[in-house]
């Protein structure tokens, strides 16, 4: 009895988990940042841009691009996001980078905070001139 009881218990937790996710199924993943590159010699002309570090976990993950919120004229908020294939993958620590355009900027010092996925975030300054 209790050996058929544990084999449809097996049973039903491999369907579910199989059912959750497939192979090659792809799924959007905020990713945490290492590092953060800010430039400087911007004016208010200019464009500005920061550049982001970090590692992705395996090999499934491909940068998809940046998000930036513009919360308050000196503040600034960065998600960078990754497409996550489901499947097998190399489990290697894969280094990228990405440059993230902020645009123009008023005058003064901004803060530039990279978000995380769990709510926490690092924060860097750029200053732009006259």
């Amino acid at each position: 009895m209790k050996f058929s009881f544990l084999m449809a218990a097996t049973m039903i937790l491999g369907f579910s988990s199989a059912a959750m996710a497939k192979d090659g199924d792809v799924h959007e993943a905020v990713i945490g940042i290492n590092d953060v590159y800010v430039p400087s010699g911007f004016d208010s002309s200019s464009d500005a841009f920061i550049v982001a570090n970090g590692l992705f976990p395996h090999s499934c993950y491909k940068l998809k691009g940046a998000d930036v919120e513009h919360v308050g004229q000196a503040l600034h908020q960065v998600t960078v996001k990754a497409n996550v294939t489901e499947g097998l993958c190399l489990t290697v620590m894969i280094p990228f980078h990405k440059e993230v355009q902020l645009g123009k900027l008023a005058v003064g010092d901004h803060a530039i905070r990279m978000m995380n996925g769990d709510g926490t975030y690092m924060e860097k300054h750029l200053t732009i001139e006259q």
